[in-house]
C-alpha cells in the first residue's frame, strides 16, 4: 500500500499493513524525502523510529552505534515502556545512515540540556533540532547521549505518540470515548465491552491521525519495563561468533590495505618506491594517501609484508623537533604569562586570596592518551561509477557518508554506509577521527573495487586522535577554620563538555580561567572528555586542601557540598557502603572523590595497597551513582565497571609522549592496560532519583584517578600530581621529574 501525502506529512506511513511512526513533530520536508529513499529502495524506511508491524510486533530503528554499552536494547526499552508494548514483540534495527534519520532529540539535548521548552513551542523546535541535526550533528554515538538525549526526547515521545494514536483509531473503531481505553502489553483495550485488538490490527488506521504533539509520559513509578533488566539483542551474536564488526566484511575480489603513515604529524610523504613491494605474491598496488603509503594485496598478512619493502620518505611538516617536555614547558609558559579565557567567577577570588593567610598552590599534569579499541581501525570501500559503498563501524555514520563524499569528489547520496557494531569506540570512531576513512577511499580511489584498509596496532597508537594533555595551575587559600575562601584554576584549553572544570563545592570566590596552547598532536574525544583531566585536577586538588586544613578528606568533601543535596546523598552513600573510617588491613589506605558528568553524579572510594615492587595495587572500587532513572540495571552496572577499569587503565599505565615530534609507543608492550587479575572488585550502588535520565557510558572514568592518587597519598604520604602512576615509585619517590611534581 502506497502511503498517502498526509500520512508522510504527518510522519506516519503505512508499510504491509502496518504502521512506521516517527516523532510526534517533523518538519514536512522529512517525509518527503524519507519516501524518495523507500521509493528507491522498495521499501518504506521513513522519518521514523517505531514500526508496527500486522503480526503485532514493534521495530524501534535506533540512531546510535552499538560498541557495547548496551545502547541497542536500551533506547528500544524507552520506546516499548511508553507505547505499553509487549517487550517480547520488541525487535531493533540500527537507523541507516541517511539523512532521514538524523538524530535531531540528540542536537535537541546537546543545545538545550535538560531546559525545558513550553508546550506551545515544541512542534517548533524539534522541527528546528532535526534540520540541525541533519546539518550539524547527524547520528553521533557518543557524550553519553543515547539515554540521555535520544531516550528521553525521542524515544519515549515516540512511544507515547504512538499509543495515543492506537487509542485513538481503537475508539472511533469502537465508537467509545478513549478515556475508556487502555493499552497493554501491544493490545488495547475496552474493559466496559470486553473488545481488544492488537497494536497491528490497529496500526494502519492509526498511522491515518495526526501524531500529538505533546503526548502524555508515564510517571517514574508505573514504569514496567525501564528499571527491569533485559537480556540485550547484541549479546547472543558476540558470544556465539556470529556478530558482525567492520573488520569481518568480505566482499567479492576484495582487496587488503596496509598502510605506514608520516611518524610526525603534519608530516607528508616526500617520494617513495614500492617497485620491491610489487614484486611480492599477491601485492597489486603500491599508493600514497599523502599522509602515508599503502600497499594493496590479496591479503592483509601479505601487504604487511610488502609494506617493510617500500622506501619511502616523509617531511616532518615543520615538527620535527617537538617533544613532550618543550610541549608541558609551553603550557607552563603559557598559564603564567599568556592571557587567559573566563571559564568561571564568582565572588572575587583575587581579593580573597590576597587577604588569605594559608595560601596552597599546585601544578598539575595528565598526558596525551591513546584509544586503543580492541577491534584495529578498517574501513573497507567499493567505487561502483558513480556511487561508494562503505563498509565500517563508525559512531556516526551520517557524518561518515559525508565525509567519503567529500574525499571521494561525489554527492552525499551517492555514497551508502554499512555500519556495524564496533570493537570499542570511546571516540576514536566519532565523526571528528576519520583519518582512516580518509585513506581508505583515497586508496579505492586509485585502484577501483573493494579495498579493506587495516591499520596495525602500531599506526592505531602513533595516529590517533588522542585524548589532550593539560596542565592546570591551582591555588587556594584556607580560613581560620579550615574552609576554602578562595579557588583559583588555571588550566590549558577548554574542551567539552564546558562544565568539566566546574566544581560542586561551595567556594565564595572562584575564578576558573583556561589559556589556548596549540599543539601539533591531534586529539579528539576520549572517554569522558575534559571530566577525566579535570576530575583529576579538582578532586586531587580538594585532598590538598583538606590536608592543609588537617581535616579528614571524606568529611572535608562533605562540609563543602552545600545545596547539592544529590552530591551530598550520593557521596554519604559511598561513605557508608566503602566503611569510610573503619579499620583496613595493614597496609591499605581509601581514596575518595566525586564528580557529576554528563548529568550522571558518581562518588568512587577505592582501597588500596603497594605490592613488593612499590606498584599501587588497587583492591576495591566502591561507586554510587545517581543518574535518575536505571533504564536496564544489568547494562548499566556493566557501563560504571567498564569506565572504571578504563580509567584505571589510564590512571595505572596511559601515557602517550612525544619525542622529535612523534609518538613513542607502539603497541601494548608500552602501552599497557588493566588485565583481568589486577581488576577489583567493584561494588556499584545507583540511587535513583526523579532527576532526568543521566548518562552512564562515561561518567563510572572520571573519578578513578584521583580516588587511587588520594589513597596513595594517605598510605605513603606522596602527593601525585602527574599520570600515569606507573611513572612514580612508591617507595622511593618520583621517578621521573616532572614540572607538576
Amino acid at each position: 500500500m502506497k502511503p498517502t501525502r498526509r500520512q508522510l506529512l504527518i510522519g506516519g506511513t503505512v508499510v504491509g499493513g502496518g504502521m512506521l511512526l516517527g516523532y510526534a513533530t517533523m518538519g514536512s520536508s522529512r517525509p518527503e524525502r524519507a519516501q524518495a529513499v523507500a521509493a528507491g529502495e522498495g521499501e518504506h524506511f521513513t522519518t521514523t523510529w517505531l514500526k508496527i508491524d500486522p503480526d503485532n510486533k514493534v521495530t524501534v530503528y535506533v540512531p546510535h552505534s552499538e560498541m557495547g554499552q548496551g545502547v541497542h536494547t536500551s533506547i528500544p526499552m524507552m520506546a516499548a515502556e511508553e507505547m505499553e508494548a509487549d517487550w517480547d514483540l520488541v525487535q531493533m534495527v540500527q537507523a541507516p545512515a541517511d539523512d532521514v534519520w538524523a538524530n535531531g532529540p540528540l542536537a535537541k539535548g546537546y543545545v538545550l540540556g535538560q531546559t525545558p521548552i513550553p508546550s506551545a513551542l515544541t512542534g517548533v523546535v524539534d522541527a528546528s533540532f532535526f534540520k540541525i541535526a541533519e546539518m550539524m550533528v547527524g547520528q553521533i554515538t557518543g557524550g553519553s547521549t543515547s539515554v540521555r538525549f535520544t531516550g528521553q526526547y525521542g524515544m519515549r515521545v515516540a512511544g507515547a505518540a504512538a499509543k495515543e494514536m492506537l487509542i485513538r483509531a481503537a475508539a472511533d473503531k469502537w465508537n467509545v470515548p478513549e478515556s475508556e481505553l487502555t493499552a497493554r502489553l501491544s493490545h488495547v483495550h475496552h474493559e466496559a465491552s470486553g473488545k481488544n485488538a492488537t497494536f497491528g490490527e490497529l496500526a494502519a488506521a492509526a498511522a491515518e491521525y495526526s501524531p500529538p504533539k505533546n503526548p502524555i509520559l508515564k510517571d517514574r513509578k508505573d514504569f514496567t519495563i525501564i528499571g527491569t533488566s533485559k537480556p540485550r539483542y547484541d549479546i547472543p551474536s558476540k558470544v556465539d561468533g556470529t556478530a558482525q564488526y567492520g573488520v569481518d566484511v568480505q566482499r567479492p575480489d576484495l582487496k587488503i590495505a596496509a598502510i605506514r603513515q608520516a611518524p610526525v604529524f603534519g608530516g607528508s610523504v616526500k617520494s617513495f618506491d614500492g617497485s620491491a613491494a610489487l614484486n611480492q605474491r599477491g601485492v597489486t598496488a603500491v599508493v600514497s594517501t599523502d599522509d602515508g603509503v599503502a600497499v594493496v594485496a590479496d591479503n592483509y598478512w601479505r601487504a604487511k609484508q610488502a609494506l617493510e619493502l617500500v622506501e619511502v620518505e616523509f617531511d616532518d611538516g615543520g615538527n620535527g623537533s617537538v617533544s613532550s617536555e618543550s610541549i608541558f614547558a609551553t603550557f607552563h609558559d603559557n598559564l603564567e604569562n599568556a592571557e587567559s579565557e573566563e571559564d568561571v567567577e564568582i565572588g572575587d577570588a583575587v581579593a580573597a586570596m590576597a587577604a588569605g593567610s594559608d595560601l596552597v598552590e599546585a601544578r598539575y599534569e595528565v598526558p596525551f592518551l591513546a584509544h586503543t579499541c580492541m577491534e584495529p581501525m578498517n574501513c573497507t570501500i567499493e567505487f561502483k561509477d558513480d556511487k561508494v559503498e562503505v563498509w565500517v563501524g563508525t559512531q556516526d555514520g551520517l557524518s561518515t557518508r559525508n565525509v567519503v563524499a567529500e574525499v571521494a569528489g561525489v554527492a552525499p547520496e551517492n555514497v551508502h554506509v554499512n555500519n556495524f557494531m564496533l570493537g570499542g569506540g570511546f571516540g576514536r570512531r566519532g565523526p571528528s577521527a576519520s583519518n582512516h576513512i580518509h585513506q581508505a577511499t583515497k586508496i579505492a580511489k586509485q585502484v577501483g573495487g573493494p579495498v579493506k584498509l587495516v591499520w596495525s596496532r602500531e599506526e592505531d597508537v602513533q595516529h590517533d586522535y588522542y585524548r589532550p594533555a593539560v596542565a592546570a595551575h591551582m591555588s587556594a587559600t584556607l580560613d581560620d577554620s579550615g574552609q576554602p575562601t578562595a579557588w583559583v584554576n588555571r588550566y590549558i584549553r577548554k574542551d567539552e563538555p564546558a562544565e568539566a572544570s566546574h566544581i560542586p563545592y561551595t567556594v565564595a570566590n572562584q575564578s576558573i580561567r583556561y589559556v589556548e596552547s596549540p599543539v601539533h598532536v591531534p586529539y579528539g574525544a576520549w572517554r569522558s572528555v575534559a571530566h577525566t583531566q579535570h576530575s583529576f585536577f579538582n578532586e586531587s586538588f580538594v585532598d590538598e586542601l583538606a590536608n592543609a586544613a588537617g581535616k579528614d578528606p571524606f568529611e572535608f568533601r562533605m562540609s563543602l557540598i552545600g545545596d547539592n543535596p544529590r552530591h551530598k546523598a550520593v557521596l554519604a552513600k559511598a561513605g557508608e557502603t566503602a566503611g569510610w573510617g573503619t579499620p583496613l588491613p595493614a597496609g591499605h589506605a581509601r581514596g575518595v572523590a566525586l564528580q557529576q558528568s554528563f548529568d550522571t553524579i558518581v562518588a568512587q572510594i577505592v582501597e588500596v595497597s603497594i605490592d613488593d615492587a612499590g606498584e599501587p595495587k588497587v583492591h576495591k572500587v566502591t561507586c554510587t551513582v545517581d543518574c535518575g532513572p536505571v533504564v536496564n540495571p544489568d547494562g548499566a552496572a556493566a557501563q560504571i565497571e567498564s569506565g572504571v577499569i578504563y580509567g584505571l587503565t589510564a590512571a595505572l599505565y596511559g601515557d602517550i609522549t612525544i619525542e622529535d615530534g612523534a609518538v613513542v609507543q607502539e603497541n601494548f608492550p608500552d602501552y599497557d592496560a588493566v588485565r583481568l587479575a589486577q581488576t577489583p572488585e567493584i561494588d556499584i550502588h545507583f540511587m535513583e532519583s526523579d532527576a532526568p535520565f543521566g548518562g552512564l557510558g562515561e561518567p563510572g572514568t572520571p573519578c578513578i584517578a584521583p580516588a587511587v592518587a588520594n589513597a596513595l597519598f594517605t598510605l605513603t604520604g606522596q602527593r601525585v600530581r602527574s599520570l600515569p602512576l606507573m611513572n612514580h615509585d612508591f617507595k622511593a619517590g618520583p621517578r621521573l621529574a616532572s614540572a607538576a611534581d
